[in-house]
């Protein structure tokens, strides 16, 4: 019983992290520009955010409607984060303008807890992610029922699940990167910087107009 609700957990959390929304963009811009671990580390932000709020659910806290009424301010924290984000990238690229030298220097470990703690915060400002959760653990139904555990081996599964996901995405644009020229790097950072400034504004505006 605990294999099969984990093995289920580690689907839904690959299903859950595969669509490649601004934080699959974050991922991949760090990765070309700063390399594997500032990658992963964006990843693990993300993959440790959605272990949480799975965990949240397990215990009940997200269906008493707490973390839901929470959803309109966090949203729109989140879409200031993407917009603070996109505007640092396309203030990199204009420093970086003419220079033969590589945009970013070997990330530190400070740099790689901050690429951690934004994708964790940016994730659990997703009101999306709660709802996600809430029907996601409603879904075991007698497995549940049965099986007092089972709800945290699916926050397992979930965690191990969207980890996965992200190492997946982390070797693809390390792959796409060595097909890459410093200058067309340079200009991706560019491009992503623009559609994660315009995609967190997307997010704000919609979150303050009940959208």
């Amino acid at each position: 019983m605990a294999f099969d609700v984990l093995a289920r957990g580690i689907g839904m959390g690959f299903a859950i992290a595969a669509p490649v929304g601004p934080i699959g963009l974050l991922c991949i811009r760090r990765t070309l520009a700063d390399g594997r671990a500032a990658g992963l580390a964006t990843g693990l932000g993300a993959a440790t955010a959605d272990g949480l709020y799975g965990l949240l659910v397990a215990v009940g806290f997200a269906a008493s409607g707490l973390l839901l009424s929470y959803a309109t301010p966090l949203a729109i924290g989140g879409g200031l984060l993407l917009m603070w984000l996109g505007a640092m990238s396309v203030r990199g690229f204009l420093k970086a303008r003419g220079s033969t030298e590589a945009l970013h220097a070997a990330p530190t470990h400070r740099t790689l807890l901050k690429s951690w703690a934004t994708t964790f915060v940016l994730t659990m400002a997703n009101p999306m992610t709660i709802l996600t959760f809430v029907g996601m653990i409603a879904g075991l139904g007698a497995a549940a029922a049965s099986a007092p555990a089972a709800p945290y081996w699916l926050v397992l599964g979930v965690f191990l699940g969207s980890a996965l996901w992200w190492l997946f995405l982390v070797q693809l644009a390390l792959t796409i990167r060595s097909r890459m020229t410093p200058a067309l790097t340079r200009w991706f950072d560019l491009a992503s910087g623009l559609v994660i400034f315009v995609w967190g504004t997307g997010i704000a505006l919609g979150a303050l107009g009940g959208w």
